[in-house]
């Protein structure tokens, strides 16, 4: 099975630029993209950022405006203010380069064990099993193991570990990983060309399409948010979240969420003088969107509004800006906002 799945990978290898010479800084950079994103999403944001920021010292020194406006359209914006953290970190500790002992680097923020193990095996060769999604569902096949997959972390990774051959682990586990995404797909699955059909208990059982078992999905809680866009003299204000917490140090339109019983432009205008202090008038709908996070959608309402009243103060916020709407493209927002972006510059 070990050399099946590694002459699969020869074959079918898609070329991705880290895999040209496995250089440490653009693996850790790739794996942290990839987390929750697929790879053609990911491959012109890998491509500006090594432009941008081609070495850990100048991902250390961006200024944090420029970093989350490189990330900005990947989501789970933490996972790039962990890679300036970590980049700071290893300037000061270890001259600007990348752990190389796995230890150290779970130390890092961001880095927990599938990046550790995949930074080890991919960037160093090093023997260190690596299991993600399509990891599990592979395995969860061949070994038809039909129990929820999310009760069950452990044993994927000894599983993992046990079939890793020793010397082998940059190929074996990107094969693993490779083949899970091109061969042994979330649906439809091509068993009819898969080199590790006689292997597969799934296949022989027929119930290859029902794994993994990932239990009962959960629903996504329902949110509702008025947004203004307040404008004065040409300008239209904008906000900058704080350093902690969901979508940190992100540009925003104020606004908030809509309580029970309220209408949202009723929302938006309380909102606007609690955490504001302004008034606003000639409030009128712009534009109204659904956007789907992890675990929450949110029902976006958003209005034009002219500054009235009051002197601004920053509740929420850290920053506060008026900046000319063809200016907006140059602040990092969060996605839902991109689409509102284009159309006020439009």
């Amino acid at each position: 099975m070990q050399k099946k799945l590694l002459n699969w990978f020869v074959e079918n290898q898609r070329p991705l630029p880290w895999r040209r010479n496995y250089e440490p800084y653009q693996v850790w950079i790739s794996e942290i993209m990839l987390q929750q994103t697929q790879v053609t999403t990911v491959l012109p944001y890998f491509d500006r950022w090594m432009k941008a920021l081609p070495t850990i010292e100048a991902l250390a020194e961006v200024p944090q405006d420029r970093l989350l406006k490189l990330w900005e359209g990947l989501g789970y914006y933490s996972r790039a203010l962990n890679l300036q953290k970590a980049a700071k970190i290893l300037v000061d500790q270890n001259g600007g380069g990348l752990y190389d002992d796995f230890e150290q680097l779970l130390s890092l923020p961001g880095i927990g064990r599938y990046t550790a193990g995949a930074i080890m095996s991919i960037a160093y060769n090093r023997d260190f099993p690596v299991v993600d999604g399509n990891v599990i569902r592979v395995l969860a096949r061949l070994l038809d193991y039909r129990e929820n997959v999310k009760d069950a972390g452990e044993f994927f990774w000894n599983a993992a570990g046990k079939l890793l051959p020793k010397g082998e682990a940059r190929n074996f586990n990107q094969a693993l990983m490779e083949f899970g995404a091109l061969q042994c797909t979330p649906k439809s699955p091509d068993c009819g060309g898969c080199p590790l059909r006689g292997e597969c208990k799934a296949f022989a059982a027929g119930v290859q399409n029902e794994l993994p078992n990932k239990g009962v999905s959960r629903s996504k809680k329902a949110i509702s948010v008025a947004i203004g866009i307040i404008q004065r003299e040409g300008k239209i204000f904008i906000q900058k979240r704080r350093d902690q917490g969901l979508m940190a140090g992100l540009w925003e339109f104020p606004g908030g969420q809509v309580e029970k019983g309220e209408t949202a432009e009723v929302a938006l205008e309380r909102e606007l003088e609690e955490e504001l202090g302004v008034k606003v008038a000639g409030v009128k709908p712009f534009m109204r969107l659904k956007h789907a996070y992890t675990s929450y959608q949110v029902d976006l309402q958003c209005f034009l509004a002219n500054y009235w009243t009051g002197r601004i103060r920053l509740g929420a916020a850290t920053e506060g800006k008026w900046v000319k709407p063809e200016e907006l493209k140059d602040y990092a927002f969060p996605a839902a906002n991109g689409r509102i972006i284009k159309r006020l510059i439009d």
